[in-house]
């Protein structure tokens, strides 16, 4: 009898010592079971999860635009008044719904595409019309000095008074937003301007972008979405420094699998020109989804003299007070000389002697700052804000009667973005029972074998000990 129980208490401490040890096995076999799943699940390759969602975004993409209404174009003009502004909008439109276009599978691991580009007026989503009238800014007249060349522009005085043009004007949302024919470019010869439609982000639809060629993970899995090549070449030719032209990252739809949040993540954005990074912040739940909040800091805008990797990126020395401007960035190099600068929505993390200069703006990080919500084992972007605002920049001339009383040149906002997506509840849930269920099962089944058998080994190997101590002590 007592032998008997002797030999089941040793046989559950080897059990349980097994079962511990399987757990504790599990944990690398069960890494490399995701590692295998994901080697198949994320590649860029018919038949996988991550190609159906990759030629046409699996969630809806909107861009809202809040357009900048000008209150005192009179009092500007007349005495360089500050300007009040007030923001309209959202007007929303869907964005990135159709399919990627001139897909090529190449033998180096990579994949070419095409993104077509077209947006269609979303009025549920929208606080109006896109035939709101208001009053903004006249974006020819005011990127004409900086376009037109400096021995034309006693030209554009004449020009201006005799397409009876101002410095702000009465247009549509629709117009601001994707063109119209302007007066002003009208009255100017051909010699000089040949397109006479102008918009804030004219032209757009039926255009494309790219063409881009992106790692699809299939040898290497690190590199999976990253860009190789942005219409056919590895750098971009504004900045004239290698750092600064460099193509980092990916797209932002999606990351490379198993992100480790002591990293940042970069992403390449033609809407700015450059590549840009961002970090991590918090764990958040998306949907029954665990993710990882990554946000863009302070310092990608940051001035040279805080962040020195920002030095290629002054380019305007007088606006920047030579380069100390902190939260602007001059992308005229990528934008036919037009004097366009980019920023945070209201002016967010924008140097005080700038943001000062105009009155209106309310900046707040929660509202305007630019995330991504990422899905750290796969590296699918499930959710994401790409919040930015568009500013012309003007400065004093006396060879124009507008800009003649303007002392200082004047960064002013014309509209800021919000392109957004979040991953549907269908798609959340597919998501969760195709990839996360499956992870945990086997975070659970490991951890109950290590605890069951931790437990099953020690209660039999402490009652051996107990019952050898009192064996001892009768004898």
């Amino acid at each position: 009898m007592c032998c008997g129980t002797k030999c089941w208490l040793i046989a559950g401490a080897v059990v349980g010592g097994l079962l511990a040890i399987l757990g504790g096995v599990l944990i690398p076999v069960g890494d490399l079971i995701i590692e295998a799943k994901m080697k198949k699940d994320i590649v860029i390759e018919n038949g996988t999860i991550a190609f159906d969602n990759w030629i046409t975004p699996g969630s809806p993409v909107f861009r809202q635009f809040w357009l900048f209404h000008v209150k005192n174009p009179n009092e500007i003009i007349d005495s360089t008044a500050k300007p009040f502004l007030e923001q309209k909008g959202p007007y929303t439109y869907r964005t990135r719904y159709l399919p990627k276009e001139n897909i090529t599978q190449n033998a180096d691991y990579t994949v070419s595409y095409s993104l077509p580009i077209e947006a269609y007026f979303v009025p549920e989503l929208s606080v109006g019309s896109e035939d709101d009238v208001l009053t903004v800014l006249d974006l020819a007249v005011a990127a004409a000095p900086s376009v037109i060349p400096q021995i034309a522009l006693g030209l554009v005085n004449g020009w201006i008074k005799k397409s009876n043009s101002s410095l702000f004007q009465r247009r549509t949302v629709k117009e601001v937003l994707w063109g119209y024919k302007d007066p002003f470019l009208e009255a100017i010869p051909d010699l000089f301007i040949k397109d006479k439609m102008t918009g804030v982000f004219y032209p757009f639809n039926g255009t494309f972008e790219g063409p881009y060629t992106v790692y699809n993970g299939k040898d290497t899995i690190e590199k999976t979405a990253i860009i190789k090549e942005y219409q056919g070449s590895s750098h971009l030719p504004y900045w004239n420094n290698p750092n600064c032209d460099m193509i980092n990252g990916t797209d932002a739809a999606s990351f490379p699998p198993f992100v480790d949040k002591k990293k940042a993540i970069y992403f390449f954005s033609p809407d700015i020109c450059r590549s840009l990074y961002a970090e991590y912040e918090s764990t958040r739940d998306l949907k029954g989804i665990p993710t990882y909040h990554f946000t863009l800091p302070s310092s990608a805008f940051a001035s040279p003299l805080v962040n020195p990797d920002n030095e290629c990126y002054c380019t305007d020395r007088e606006l920047s007070m030579n380069c100390s401007a902190e939260g602007v960035l001059d992308i005229s190099r990528c934008r036919d000389k037009k004097p366009i600068y980019l920023s945070l929505p209201h002016f967010l993390y924008v140097s005080d002697f700038i943001s000062e200069t105009v009155d209106g703006l309310k900046p707040n990080k929660e509202e305007h700052e630019t995330f991504v919500d990422v899905e750290p084992t796969t590296g699918f972007t499930l959710k994401y804000s790409k919040r930015l605002q568009i500013n012309l920049v003007f400065k004093p001339t006396d060879k124009i009667d507008l800009f003649s009383k303007l002392k200082t040149p004047l960064l002013f906002p014309v509209v800021w973005l919000n392109e957004t997506a979040t991953i549907e509840d269908d798609k959340a849930d597919f998501f969760k029972s195709t990839v996360i269920i499956p992870m945990n099962a086997l975070k659970i089944i490991q951890i109950c074998l290590i605890c069951l058998g931790g437990v099953l080994f020690l209660a039999c190997s402490i009652t051996l000990c107990v019952r050898a101590s009192k064996s001892k002590s009768v004898h």
